[in-house]
């Protein structure tokens, strides 16, 4: 009996020993899972906070600090994918892209059509191809018929039937899109280049300031329809005009177009800022244009007295064809003064041409669609500055004094 009492305690005692010394284990692994568990809850909580958070942003809050400075409809996109912009690089489908030209890069667009091939192709070579990016619109759907020249394959082309350089500008250079770009040509097809150099044209422009500006008109060989376009043979920008008599006469006190702050609409070349600007102000469906020339120095960034020059150091030579709704009959058989010869059609071509007979009437249809289309813009213009109570007119003051 006393050896079973001794060996039951002897056990008793082991097992005490045994408790004890697992005890500490036992503790240790306590405190570390209890440590690690106010670590993962403290996680849990932060990530679970931050998904509300989202959540209730996203449905309760319209707008917060972070989603303000993204474009609209990117909010449910992490941020590091968002591209804002693009540009009208052509990329290759095969192979390893070249690397992009590092430089600061124009773009040059041109409205077309295949009767002046021969002197766009005069105009396009002027522009070198490591500081311009050239983009057609043909308006006339003959795109293949360019093809044989040299640059054509790098150019962008764009096709629509009888639509001007207003209506593709609209639709295929929005800011964004252009927005690499430094300076945007927008260009007649019926332009003279001999005596300009893109360089030193862009030189004079960025030591001016001009975020708004045309070459000058050689008066000599071109169609001139305002004073203020006419080449300077004494300077190498001018902002202003001076016509004394008549009912728009011009003055060292005239303050608005077309006397000063103004540029025509054949051969504007527009700055990054100014550009951002006109897009706006073109009208999506009002196609030709008329009436934005006396408009743009609202897009000058500033002064437009200042802003907007004409350079007279780098000149070109107007033209003045009728292409839009055909030429003219004596355009198409004949050389006209200061004029590039039409390039001969092929037979296909000569197919989709339009008839003489035709011809007049189209262009009288153009010009009379032009008229009407300037008064409505007028009235746009109006209308919107009567009902814009936060607008206040820049130039108002200036021109009452």
């Amino acid at each position: 009996m006393k050896t079973s009492n001794r060996l039951s305690l002897l056990a008793d005692s082991k097992s005490r020993r045994s408790c004890l010394c697992y005890l500490p284990t036992a503790s240790l692994l306590c405190i570390v899972f209890f440590i690690g568990s106010m670590f993962v809850t403290t996680d849990f909580k932060e990530r679970f906070t931050r998904w509300r958070m989202v959540d209730n942003v996203l449905i309760t809050e319209p707008i917060t600090c972070e989603n303000q400075c993204r474009p609209q409809g990117s909010e449910a996109l992490p941020k590091g994918i968002v591209v804002r912009t693009s540009n009208l690089e052509l990329r290759p489908l095969w192979g390893s892209p070249k690397k992009r030209n590092s430089k600061s890069m124009s773009l040059l667009t041109i409205a077309v059509g295949v009767r002046q091939k021969e002197n766009v192709d005069k105009m396009v070579k002027k522009f070198p191809s490591s500081d311009f990016v050239v983009m057609l619109f043909h308006y006339d759907g003959l795109v293949d018929e360019w093809r044989d020249l040299e640059w054509s394959p790098r150019a962008v082309h764009i096709s629509a039937i009888d639509q001007t350089k207003w209506w593709f500008a609209k639709r295929f250079l929005h800011p964004d899109i252009v927005s690499e770009y430094d300076y945007i040509f927008l260009w007649d097809e019926d332009l003279g280049v001999e005596n300009f150099n893109p360089r030193r044209y862009l030189s004079i422009v960025k030591q001016e300031r001009l975020e708004i500006s045309q070459p000058a008109l050689d008066v000599a060989k071109s169609e001139v329809h305002h004073q203020i376009t006419a080449r300077g043979r004494r300077s190498r920008v001018h902002r202003r005009t001076y016509k004394v008599g008549g009912g728009n006469g011009c003055d060292a006190n005239s303050t608005a177009p077309p006397c000063t702050g103004w540029v025509e609409m054949m051969a504007p070349v527009f700055s990054r800022a100014s550009w951002r600007c006109t897009w706006y102000m073109i009208q999506n469906d009002l196609i030709h244009g008329w009436g934005l020339d006396f408009q743009l120095g609202y897009c000058a960034q500033g002064d437009r007295t200042k802003n907007i020059g004409v350079v007279d150091a780098e000149y070109i030579v107007h033209q003045g064809l009728p292409t839009l709704g055909g030429l003219e009959e004596n355009t198409t058989t004949a050389e006209a003064p200061g004029q590039a010869s039409p390039t001969k059609l092929s037979p296909n071509m000569e197919a989709q041409a339009p008839s003489h007979s035709h011809v007049n009437a189209d262009r009288f249809a153009v010009r009379k669609r032009s008229y009407v289309e300037l008064d409505i813009f007028k009235k746009r213009w109006k209308k919107a500055v009567q009902e814009d109570e936060c607008w206040i007119d820049p130039f108002q003051q200036t021109e009452k004094q």
